[in-house]
């Protein structure tokens, strides 16, 4: 019977005479990497394999940390100063397979909100939320294949670890009560340690709804919006990925009341009295939000 081969002695099939493919291996070790006799085995993806073999291989001789994740640390002493914690929480960020090897991504996070606008959004629009927050968490991978001598394979775990952080940023901040988060540029900025990291600014909305009395006696609804600007940085300290964000108006909270009023009113005496005690908080510059939070962003390790 003639026998189906090619000008290189391989079968049509994809293994050679020998009962090995065109790379060399056996039909059953094929197989058994995950290949089907007949594909495709490039140089590429067998260094692929070969590179998860040894990180499996590894993997066991890593000092993996066992036990809860350690909570990050911001170093700003600004945290302090009119910030509170208002949620703290671990869990999974994702699992993923990289070839024989699983790794597991837990996390440690701590989420703070400034106090006085926080109290003030409540108080004059009854609104559940703040636009503006930070927060911070701390990603441990099992086993610490990020720890590989030389930070072998970090890259590409980074890689994993960047899609997922942005996702879990965008859902804490619509748990914060903001909508339409888009991104709007990334880059890179030095952070605490004198590490590298990778940022991205995104804008997003604050929705407000409610009425303002009106000085006769009369009010006046409205159903507006605070734009707002969001801050990520993500980074490896050489032995943890460290997340930190935050979000600021770029507006004056105070400037819905404003658009609210009529024309005729609408001053800036009025807006004060109307907010009453709330005023100061309600008309915060947003730059003073903006510095907070870029002093944060790089201070935690």
């Amino acid at each position: 019977m003639h026998d189906e081969t090619g000008g290189d002695g391989t079968r049509r099939d994809g293994t050679r005479q020998d009962g090995t493919g065109r790379d060399g291996l056996g039909r059953d070790e094929a197989e058994t990497a995950g290949f089907r006799p007949g594909s495709a085995l490039t140089r590429r993806r067998l260094l692929s394999t070969g590179a998860a073999v040894g990180l499996a291989a590894t993997a066991g001789c890593l000092d993996t940390r066992e036990g809860a994740v350690p909570g990050p640390v911001v170093t700003d002493g600004r945290i302090d100063d009119g910030w509170r914690l208002v949620e703290e929480s671990d869990g999974v960020v994702f699992e993923e397979a990289f070839g024989p090897v699983t790794i597991r991504a837990l996390e440690h996070t701590l989420l703070y909100e400034y106090v006085d606008l926080a109290e003030a959004l409540a108080e004059t629009f009854d609104a559940s939320g703040s636009p503006v927050v930070f927060f911070a968490s701390r990603i441990d991978l099992r086993p610490a294949i990020d720890r590989l001598p030389g930070g072998i394979g970090r890259d590409r775990l980074m890689e994993e670890v960047r899609p997922a952080a942005e996702a879990a940023f965008r859902d804490q901040l619509r748990e914060s009560g903001l909508e339409d988060v888009d991104v709007e540029e990334t880059g890179t900025e030095t952070v605490t340690g004198g590490h590298t990291a990778s940022t991205a600014r995104f804008s997003a909305r604050f929705p407000v709804t409610g009425e303002t009395p009106l000085p006769d006696g009369s009010t006046e609804g409205f159903d507006d919006v605070i734009t707002v600007e969001a801050r990520l940085a993500l980074w490896h300290d050489g032995m943890d990925v460290l997340l930190s964000g935050g979000a600021y108006p770029t507006e004056p909270v105070s400037d819905v009341i404003s658009r609210a009023l009529p024309d005729a009113v609408a001053d800036e005496s009025l807006v004060d009295d109307l907010l009453g005690d709330d005023a100061e908080a309600l008309s915060t510059e947003p730059e003073t939000f903006a510095e907070a939070v870029e002093a944060l962003l790089v201070a935690v390790e």
